[in-house]
C-alpha cells in the first residue's frame, strides 16, 4: 500500500504522521508538496492536512474532525454541540471550539472556526461512531451554552435547541453548575429548565437545588436592557416579556 493510502485513511494528518513513513522529515515535506500540487492532499491550515476523496472533491476530514485537531485539547462546544447532537434548528457557518491552549480563530472552505477558552476538562467525550471527534455531553453542552448564550447564538435560537432535548443526566448537570460556581448561571438554568421540566424529565429536587443556590440579587436573564421586561420573584430574574410565546412562534425580538 503506498503512503497516500496510508494517509488517506486518516481523516486529517500533519507533519508527524507523515515522516515515519518516509523515513525523514525533508522527504515528508517533499511527498506532501508533490501530493498537494496533485490535489491529492489539501492543506487545512498549519500542519493540518487532509487528503481529497476523488470520487466527490472534497476533502475526506469533516469539520468536526478539522476542528478537533486544531490542538491536543480541541473539542466541540456551543451551539456546534447542538449542531452535531442534531438539536439545533440552524447549521452556522461559525463552528464553536473549545480548547486549554489558545489558537487564533480560522476560516477554511467557508466555514469560520472559532475560538472558545475551555472552562474545564469535565464533560468531554468521544463522539460515538466518528473518528477524531471531541465533543462537550449534552447536559455540559447545555450549561456552557446558557452560560453564554449571549456570545453564541442567542436566546432564541438556545431556546430552540433545549425544545429537541427528551432527558438530562442531573447529577451531570449538578456537577457542572458546581464547578462553575456562579449564582447567576443556577438562576438562569433553574429558570429556563423549569420551563421544560417535564419534557427533560427533570425533578423537582433539581429546581429546588438551583433555586437555594441564587443568593438575594435581582439579576437580568438576557444582558439587553432596551426590551419590555418582568419580573420573575420566583428566580429573581428580569426575564423578556413573552420570552418563550415569541421563541415558539420563530420570532426574532431577541436576536
Amino acid at each position: 500500500m503506498d503512503i497516500f493510502n496510508q494517509l488517506a485513511k486518516l481523516p486529517v494528518f500533519t507533519i508527524n504522521e507523515v515522516e515515519p513513513l518516509t523515513g525523514n522529515l525533508k522527504t515528508a515535506y517533499s511527498l506532501l508538496g508533490r501530493l498537494m500540487k496533485k490535489d491529492s492532499i489539501r492543506k487545512v491550515r498549519k500542519n493540518i492536512y487532509s487528503a481529497v476523496n476523488p470520487v466527490t472533491g472534497q476533502i475526506v476530514a469533516t469539520r468536526y474532525q478539522i476542528a478537533c485537531a486544531v490542538t491536543d485539547t480541541a473539542y466541540i462546544s456551543h451551539h456546534s454541540a447542538f449542531e452535531y447532537y442534531g438539536l439545533a434548528n440552524q447549521v452556522f457557518n461559525e463552528l464553536y471550539v473549545s480548547s486549554e491552549s489558545k489558537f487564533n480563530t480560522f476560516e477554511y472552505d467557508q466555514i469560520t472556526y472559532k475560538y472558545i477558552a475551555s472552562r474545564m476538562k469535565d464533560g468531554v467525550v468521544e463522539a460515538k461512531n466518528t473518528t477524531g471527534v471531541r465533543i462537550t455531553d449534552l447536559e455540559r453542552t447545555v450549561i456552557d451554552s446558557i452560560g453564554d448564550y449571549n456570545k453564541i447564538a442567542g436566546i432564541e435560537e438556545l431556546l430552540n435547541c433545549l425544545e429537541g432535548i427528551h432527558y438530562l443526566d442531573e447529577s451531570k448537570l449538578l456537577k457542572y453548575l458546581a464547578i462553575n460556581n456562579t449564582q447567576g448561571l443556577y438562576q438562569k438554568v433553574g429558570y429556563l429548565l423549569q420551563h421544560y421540566q417535564n419534557e427533560m424529565q427533570i425533578s423537582d429536587d433539581f429546581i429546588s437545588y438551583c433555586k437555594g443556590k441564587i443568593g438575594k440579587s435581582r439579576r437580568y436573564l438576557l444582558n439587553e436592557f432596551n426590551q419590555q421586561n418582568i419580573y420573575n420573584n420566583e428566580w429573581k430574574l428580569m426575564v423578556p416579556e413573552g420570552l418563550f410565546d415569541i421563541a415558539e412562534q420563530g420570532g426574532d425580538e431577541f436576536v
